[in-house]
């Protein structure tokens, strides 16, 4: 395991002034200071959702109040790497809607695009604007050793926790203060104002003017709400939900006590089959009737785009490595893990054969859910996901047990080493990429345990990018 703050004989330089900071703490501050943290959680209403047995349940969401730190030199190489994924990403999708080149060279399997269901056939021929599918990406990302960042996976579609990384900040400035005064940290607060820009520069070809923008929402019982109120607020738009909006002739218009206004882009956060009750999924009591076709006339811009989730599918990643290069012509800058694909029949045969060894997951899982961690798994669970491969092997991808890099937490008053992971957040318009100095970490709260997601009972931390 690769301890981030200590190398075998010494504190990193980076951390120096971190550690010297919480060794200085009296105890009974940092039990003050932590009930004050989570007071102003409470009081803001920092929550996420679980979901058991159809009842949801909102948590308080765990905060560390040990910062992790991110040298300059570290962030350049992950932003670059994220920045070039981001690229390839929208390439790969503008194509595999269009012209299918990557197809027809053979680099990735047909029956992976055409047959899978994250793929939307409605949009095939269809422009989007500036050919921008994904205009927010989330990549998540974990350290291996002192230079090896990898890619553990994308998320094109509704990429959440953003709300998180900036509040965490805000937290952290709020409780101390003197630690921003004596080391050089670059801004977060900036993303809303990156983000409204980003979707401004994405307004469908039937906007002449100033676009006006809406986050739609599934409502107050989303896991992500909180972020979704969060952001319009911030961005000072509209949040909506479907029954807010309504289209007429192909033009879409929100409700307002002064009447109808229109609607130009929408900046969605339900998944694709609900969007639209006439076009997807009738059963949809949260989508807008009549939206995609409102999109498909150039009236409105959907960001992102329906059908962009495929590029976030776990079996498409395991391609990362070559649509780079199909597309931009280089190589990775930062790799992926090494990934086995079930559907493959040696791959499958060697998963099979060493499921203690392997992390399994869903192609389509999310959140911690639908995965299997062998070392740690029952006979009677890798017993059963043998069964699941062997059944439906085109749903599920291996990856090694690869021990996570490690930040330590305030354990009962003492220093404790936790597992983490980073997802900072690339944003896309026509002509520019937008990548703030900030990520989310995500922090594995038990001892021991690689499962970071909130979800899972894991927790979060603030982010510090080193200005130099």
């Amino acid at each position: 395991m690769y301890n981030e703050v200590y190398t075998k004989s010494k504190i990193r330089l980076s951390y120096r002034n971190v550690m010297k900071w919480a060794n200085s703490l009296p105890k009974n501050t940092l039990i003050k200071k932590k009930t004050e943290a989570e007071d102003l959680f409470r009081k803001i209403g920092i929550t996420f959702s679980v979901y058991n047995n159809y009842d949801a349940s909102e948590r308080l969401l765990p905060f560390d109040l040990f910062p992790r730190v991110i040298t300059n030199n570290e962030w350049g190489k992950i932003s670059k790497g994220v920045i070039q994924r981001s690229l390839a990403i929208n390439a790969f999708l503008h194509d595999i809607y269009h012209s299918g080149e990557i197809m027809k060279t053979k680099i990735i399997p047909r029956h992976l695009i055409y047959g899978n269901p994250a793929y939307e056939i409605k949009m095939v021929g269809f422009k989007v604007p500036n050919n921008i599918y994904s205009p927010i990406i989330g990549t998540d990302i974990i350290r291996t050793n002192e230079n090896k960042f990898l890619i553990l996976e994308d998320n094109c579609r509704t990429p959440s926790g953003v709300s998180y990384m900036i509040e965490n900040r805000e937290i952290m400035m709020r409780m101390f203060p003197e630690l921003f005064q004596t080391m050089k940290i670059e801004p977060v607060e900036n993303y809303p104002n990156h983000l409204l820009d980003t979707l401004a520069k994405l307004k469908p070809k039937n906007c002449s003017d100033k676009p006006n923008i809406v986050i739609l929402t599934p409502g107050p019982l989303n896991s992500a709400y909180y972020e979704h109120s969060f952001l319009a607020n911030m961005m000072g738009i509209e949040l909506v939900q479907g029954s807010d909006l309504y289209v007429e002739k192909n033009i879409t218009y929100m409700k307002t006590t002064r009447g109808k206004e229109k609607v130009d882009i929408i900046y969605r956060r339900i998944d694709d089959h609900y969007i639209d009750p006439i076009t997807f999924d009738n059963n949809s009591l949260i989508g807008v009737p009549g939206l995609f076709d409102s999109y498909k006339s150039g009236n409105i811009n959907i960001c992102s785009a329906p059908g962009s989730g495929i590029a976030d599918d776990k079996a498409i990643y395991t391609f990362l490595p070559e649509i780079i290069k199909f597309y931009l012509s280089e190589d990775p800058i930062l790799e992926n893990v090494k990934t086995y694909k079930c559907y493959d029949s040696k791959d499958r045969s060697y998963v099979l054969s060493n499921l203690k060894n392997l992390v399994v997951k869903e192609v389509h899982g999310s959140g911690g859910h639908g995965m299997l961690i062998g070392n740690d798994a029952s006979k009677q669970k890798l017993d059963l996901f043998k069964r699941k491969i062997k059944s439906n092997p085109s749903n599920f991808i291996a990856q090694p047990i690869l021990s996570l890099s490690s930040v330590p937490i305030f354990s009962k008053n003492s220093l404790s080493p936790r597992h983490v992971d980073l997802r900072p957040y690339c944003l896309i318009s026509n002509k520019k990429i937008t990548l703030v100095s900030g990520a989310l970490t995500r922090v594995a709260l038990k001892e021991n345990s690689l499962v970071v997601n909130s979800s899972q009972g894991g927790g979060v931390k603030d982010t510090w990018i080193l200005a130099e």
